[in-house]
């Protein structure tokens, strides 16, 4: 502003955003006290579409569930919105259900003697066409392309006679316009010739056959239901699990991705696909690291980065040869020296890895941190936020009852300022990765999210060592006291979460229950 001159006096710099408050918002498929869960109700996959409109779960038993965006925030005017309290107009995104069919079934491999499980590993949205959802989803072998569109309901409305003209079906009748006298079936059949050949003499009386009533169909508009049809089925490409898919940006190619290979595959063709990353040795006793996790870039269709065991990140150029052998760059954070035990090994391994929404950074998932990488940077990460630090002490227990090789998901706010993982008692984290911020949020997958507040410090830099490659292994029961004195459950783990694309919105996934906050 000018103080009677020239003189422009400068606003003070921005600080880092406030901490957010999360609230409750909805759950899908609450649990009653005390009640069971089925082991193919388990929620394994949470995706949000492009647009955030949409929001799909895969579980255990291969069905993939849809839901869709329902609040009417944009109808309402803004008179109305003026009246009403700000807390209830346009606040956060609300779902409903919309459908859900069954993608997978579990399958038998008779060659190798194999049982595969129909469980969904991973869901993709893809892009709309005329006003249908495209999606794939995979399990451990087969990934499918399915459309989900709404169809108009055929009914019957009328029939082509008046029914007090003729006689019911099955009847005989005889044509009040026939000038034979003889009679005739409902179909138009002699009683003298009542065989099952054809006759060459067969003709229809004059008057037609007034017992055959063939009906009108009406296509009503005001009804509708979703029909879900699959249009691809890419198989047979994988000799091992799937544990990613990822669609280009250029809408017609996405990848596949097991323990050694990365397979690409056009979306229009389903008998081929090309291998561009193979991490297989000639010899299987030299195999020092597997792939964990896979994805493209958002905007650039030649880059997709992919994760390791070993806790190491590499960059890859489609451009530079037909099978990427080498890596355009690496991302990894150096062993400290003396820091080596038994479990440094397991606990580098990454098992999720995700772009931010302008490509600039990467988001890994290792079982103690989260880490945030700049891709112009290959140093280290730039932000290193602690998750399970807490846990070290236990790691030994971990190892016993196999949690210490559970893979959590993680996910980047639309504007890349905030960055979530889960934990186990049905808790996640939500940390502020913007200049200056020190968000660290814990809440609880309840609909009471804030009951559970574990202080964790923001991000205290650790380094993480060498790896080999590890089975993963589902844990036992086992529970314990962290160092804040609260409780935690390892057979309650929230492995899977989405950052809606454009609000601050969570969905989350505890067991079979899809809950969702809003802050």
């Amino acid at each position: 502003m000018n103080n009677g001159g020239d003189e422009v006096v400068e606003a003070p710099p921005a600080g880092p955003p406030q901490p957010l408050d999360w609230k409750f918002s909805q759950v899908f498929g609450e649990r009653t006290a005390g009640e069971e869960v089925q082991e193919v109700d388990i929620i394994s996959a949470i995706e949000f579409d492009k647009s955030g409109d949409h929001l799909a779960t895969g579980d255990r038993g291969g069905r993939v569930v849809l839901f869709e965006r329902t609040d009417a925030k944009d109808h309402v005017s803004r008179r109305d919105s003026e009246r009403m309290d700000y807390s209830n107009v346009g606040r956060h995104p609300e779902f409903r259900y919309k459908t859900e069919f069954q993608s997978h079934e579990p399958e038998f491999d008779y060659l190798k003697s194999l049982e595969i499980e129909e469980k969904i590993n991973k869901i993709k949205w893809c892009q709309t066409a005329n006003g249908a959802l495209f999606l794939l989803s995979t399990n451990d072998k087969t990934i499918k392309y399915w459309k989900v569109q709404e169809k108009k309901v055929k009914k019957i409305t009328d029939l082509n006679v008046d029914p007090s003209k003729a006689m019911g079906n099955g009847s005989i009748a005889s044509s009040s316009n026939s000038s034979s006298s003889r009679p005739y079936l409902a179909n138009g059949e002699s009683p003298e010739r009542s065989h099952s050949y054809l006759s060459t003499d067969f003709s229809f009386p004059p008057g037609g056959i007034p017992s055959l009533r063939l009906p009108l169909v009406n296509v009503t508009s005001h009804e509708t239901s979703l029909l879900a049809r699959c249009r691809r089925v890419y198989a047979h490409a994988h000799d091992y699990h799937i544990n990613s898919i990822s669609n280009n940006s250029d809408g017609e190619t996405f990848i596949s991705a097991d323990d050694l290979r990365i397979n690409l595959w056009n979306l229009e063709i389903s008998n081929q696909s090309f291998n561009i990353v193979d991490v297989k040795p000639a010899n299987m006793e030299d195999l020092t690291e597997v792939i964990t996790s896979a994805e493209f870039h958002p905007t650039h269709c030649n880059t997709l980065a992919y994760s390791s065991s070993k806790g190491s990140i590499r960059l890859i150029d489609l451009r530079q040869s037909a099978l990427c052998d080498s890596h355009a760059k690496l991302f990894e954070e150096q062993e400290a020296p003396g820091s080596r035990s038994f479990f440094t090994e397991i606990i580098a391994s990454i098992s999720d890895i995700k772009f931010a929404k302008d490509g600039r950074y990467i988001l890994s998932r290792d079982y103690m941190t989260l880490k945030l990488w700049d891709i112009n940077m290959d140093s280290g990460p730039v932000a290193t936020f602690q998750v399970h630090e807490y846990l070290r002490p236990k790691l030994c227990d971990l190892y016993e009852n196999d949690s210490i090789f559970d893979k959590f998901e993680c996910c980047l706010s639309g504007d890349g300022s905030r960055v979530s993982t889960g934990s186990y008692s049905n808790l996640f984290r939500v940390f502020g990765c913007a200049p200056g911020s020190t968000e660290a949020t814990t809440l609880e997958a309840s609909k009471n999210p804030m009951r559970r507040q574990v202080p964790t410090p923001s991000r205290p830099a650790r380094s993480l060592g060498n790896s080999i490659t590890r089975v993963v292994r589902r844990g036992a029961e086992s529970s314990g006291v962290d160092a804040n004195g609260n409780s935690f459950d390892f057979t309650t783990k929230l492995l899977h979460l989405a950052w809606h694309p454009t609000e601050n919105s969570i969905a989350c996934a505890a067991a079979n229950s899809l809950y969702m906050y809003y802050a």
